[in-house]
């Protein structure tokens, strides 16, 4: 994997997890927020955090924030600093800025601004969580456009013991199977696997498909 350079801006909740879970999968990670308490939370885990107000201009050149590929910013609750700091990235040449927004008007002006990808992250997993109720056996729901998502499922046992070439998960149910997990803890992935690969007990499924078939996924792979 190719280490890459992300600066974190705002390290509330949010900021602070995947400040730290870009950092553990080996990444080199920024942490910029204004309270130092946030600030010293991380000073351990990041390769580097700093106290700054993120709207000035000279601070985050000082910092050297225009000399990383991605910089997210996640002062979603300051709807006014969040916009300023996304301009401050944008005046500095950073490639790919990833926004929290918190409104949908929030987003939309963080979509002029140009920013490369707008995140909401409560509407997201209020999605998520909506879908897994509905539906018992999601496991995981990700949407990717208005019309297409992806869910992760338990293989049923209708499934176990026939091969995706018998199953013809496409034609018969508009799904496409697009990695299976396999092992305790999911211990080992098989990204688009092939015709003969054959479903066992314990499996979980990543499917994609419309919305609308993975909203009916039960009754689906029941048949």
């Amino acid at each position: 994997m190719k280490k890459r350079q992300f600066a974190v801006i705002g390290l509330g909740r949010f900021g602070s997890a995947v400040a730290t879970t870009l950092s553990e999968i080996g990444h080199e990670v920024l942490g910029v927020d204004a309270e130092l308490d946030s600030v010293q939370a991380l000073a351990d885990t990041l390769a580097q955090a700093l106290q700054l107000d993120a709207t000035d201009l000279k601070a985050l050149r000082a910092a050297g924030v225009q000399n990383f590929e991605t910089a997210i910013v996640s002062i979603g609750e300051n709807i006014e600093a969040s916009l300023l700091v996304v301009m401050q990235l944008k005046d500095l040449g950073v490639p790919t800025i990833v926004a929290k927004a918190v409104t949908p008007v929030h987003g939309r002006i963080l979509e002029k601004l140009g920013v490369s990808r707008v995140i909401f992250p409560e509407r997201e997993m209020a999605v998520r969580l909506a879908h897994s109720l509905s539906s018992p056996n999601v496991l995981d729901y990700i949407g990717l456009s208005r019309d297409f998502s992806i869910a992760e499922i338990p293989a049923p046992p209708t499934l176990v013991g026939r091969s995706l070439r018998d199953l013809e998960l496409r034609p018969r149910f508009g799904l496409t199977l697009i990695a299976i997990k396999r092992g305790a803890g999911a211990a080992e992935t098989t990204v688009a696997p092939g015709a003969d690969e054959v479903i066992r007990a314990g499996d979980v499924l990543a499917l994609l498909g419309r919305n609308d078939r993975l909203d009916q996924i039960d009754d689906l792979l029941k048949e």
